[in-house]
């Protein structure tokens, strides 16, 4: 994943109201009420179904860490949807917030210093470029896709300003990400 990605991740699990299952036991169970089957959930895990069975019964208590990791992050992406889908359509309704420190490049008037440099910024997006994210984003979006509409909006928001100045900046871009996050 990229870093765009990672960010909606860690914004989507900070809206959790309860913490997923934390032991073993507990997560395979959920993932057997998820998918319904031991073959399902192996499947899935790609381990085989006696392992499952072994890791829900308790027989077997600690796996190898890939397949603690694939545990993991197959029942953190199937924890809690309502609440997360809820989240997003409050964030294509009020906007969300990006904080970067990344280098921003962009094409100006000649005779203006267009050359990239590190900046750190926290902007609030609108509404519209947060609904082009996630739309974006369940269509199977690559990570330069996603990028690229969070340059829009700051080259909309932060750097013209709305339209009050700066017209003659265009294609912005977003190089060399230190971080970034997310938050609606």
């Amino acid at each position: 994943m990229g870093e765009i990605e990672d960010a909606i991740e860690r914004a989507d699990r900070e809206a959790f109201t309860r913490r997923p299952p934390t032991t073993l036991k507990g997560r395979i169970g959920y993932l057997l009420r998820q998918l319904g089957s031991a073959r399902a959930v192996a499947a899935e895990l790609g381990i085989t179904a006696d392992s499952v069975n072994r890791y829900r019964r308790g027989a077997r208590r600690n796996p190898p860490h890939d397949i603690a990791a694939r545990i993991d992050e197959a029942v953190r992406s199937r924890w809690q949807p309502q609440v997360r889908k809820r989240r997003r359509r409050q964030a294509a309704a009020t906007g969300i917030t990006v904080e970067t420190r990344a280098r921003f490049g962009y094409t100006a008037a000649p005779g203006t210093t267009d050359d990239g440099r590190f900046r750190r910024l926290t902007v609030r997006l609108p509404p519209a470029y947060a609904q082009r994210l996630f739309d974006a984003r369940e269509a199977g979006a690559q990570d330069g896709q996603l990028r690229d509409i969070i340059a829009e909006g700051f080259k909309d928001v932060y750097f013209q300003d709305g339209g009050s100045r700066a017209m003659g900046i265009s294609d912005v871009s977003i190089n060399d990400i230190d971080y970034l996050d997310l938050d609606y």
